[in-house]
């Protein structure tokens, strides 16, 4: 089977597309948020696929507990998920509409696991020089992890610097196995 944000992609794409058009990019957000922590809860979770639970009951039922989250395109999305038996996205559906929406906003979130804590200072130069490295606004978490001896690892996107001393050392043992 394929994976869950593959099969989330094009769905994502396509109510971004209409989101965009609104300049409603927010309401596409808190809409797929709700969908996916609708689906993601566990008692619904359980009547999803259930051959006992009719499609239009589902529907009513995560409607419900989306609230007002769900506006007109909100709802035709929860239809087309449960006509085509794709409620399982949900979660990676939002995943795949949050990347689209920060890239539309030009700006990426960055994790960067130290291992010591950062002064406010630090903070700041490191984020500064991702903007400018990454021409986008930094949303940067930043986590610790004595494990890594020293230095950081940065993770955004699909981009990963490794100054860690863990890492350097794991490079070095692979080149001397080599």
């Amino acid at each position: 089977m394929a994976e869950l944000s593959t099969i989330a992609r094009p769905y994502a794409k396509a109510l971004f597309d209409v989101y965009a058009e609104a300049s409603k990019l927010a309401d596409g957000e808190r809409v797929t948020n709700a969908l996916a922590a609708a689906v993601s809860h566990a008692q619904i979770g359980d009547l999803i696929g259930h051959p006992k639970v009719a499609d239009a009951e589902l529907e009513g039922l995560i409607a419900a507990a989306c609230g007002d989250a769900l506006d007109g395109e909100g709802k035709n999305l929860l239809k087309l998920l449960i006509a085509n038996d794709r409620l399982a996205i949900a979660p990676a559906l939002a995943a795949q509409y949050a990347v689209l929406k920060a890239e539309a906003e030009s700006r990426i979130d960055v994790t960067v696991t130290a291992a010591k804590p950062m002064s406010d200072d630090a903070k700041a130069a490191l984020s500064d020089a991702l903007a400018k490295r990454l021409g986008r606004q930094v949303d940067m978490t930043v986590d610790t992890d004595e494990s890594l001896i020293g230095g950081a690892v940065i993770r955004a996107g699909d981009m990963v610097i490794d100054g860690s001393v863990k890492g350097r050392v794991a490079r070095i043992a692979q080149t001397l196995a080599a």
